[in-house]
């Protein structure tokens, strides 16, 4: 009997380990000590490529352009369009943060780069407004570019934010 029970156990146990899914660590895309280095001199969101071209775009899905703060950790969602059956090599794709200097941080997000776009379930990145520009090149040659922001709200108080919501409501936290 004793010996049945250990077999039981063990099994258990074995099932329990062989069917346990360890959640995806954060990438750390931003550092503090990259955060505190100065912004780009002359940072122009609204800059595009000038002229006619039939390059590829890149779209902004996450975080939403004018959506607000986001929290980090959070979802970093590009999505690439090409025109006339090109496609993007995902070796050409470049992700810059505009600091002085500017940092490469296309290394840091390799794995989530595809010749659809780029996907970062789990960013982190300092609490602020930090300046990113992706560059990318299709198959035919043409290039296509897009700088935004990403602004990450600082982290508040646990007991702040209570007393806030309280005290919003006309009650009183002890």
């Amino acid at each position: 009997m004793r010996v049945m029970r250990s077999a039981v156990a063990i099994a258990i146990r074995a099932v329990a380990i062989g069917t346990a899914v360890e959640p995806a660590a954060a990438v750390e895309l931003i550092t503090p000590r990259e955060a505190a280095l100065p912004n780009a001199v002359g940072l122009n969101l609204n800059r595009a490529l000038r002229g006619v071209t039939r390059g590829p775009k890149i779209v902004v899905l996450s975080p939403a352009p004018g959506g607000g703060q986001v929290r980090s950790p959070f979802n970093l969602l590009l999505r690439f369009e090409t025109h006339g059956g090109a496609t993007v090599d995902p070796a050409t794709v470049s992700l810059t943060y505009l600091k002085q200097p500017a940092i490469n941080l296309t290394q840091r997000v390799g794995d989530w780069i595809r010749p659809d776009g780029i996907d970062v379930s789990d960013a982190e990145v300092p609490p602020g407004t930090h300046y990113l520009r992706v560059e990318i090149r299709d198959s035919a040659g043409r290039s296509g570019a897009a700088v935004f922001a990403v602004p990450v709200e600082t982290e508040a108080d646990p007991i702040s934010s209570l007393q806030s919501a309280a005290a919003s409501r006309g009650r009183a936290l002890p």
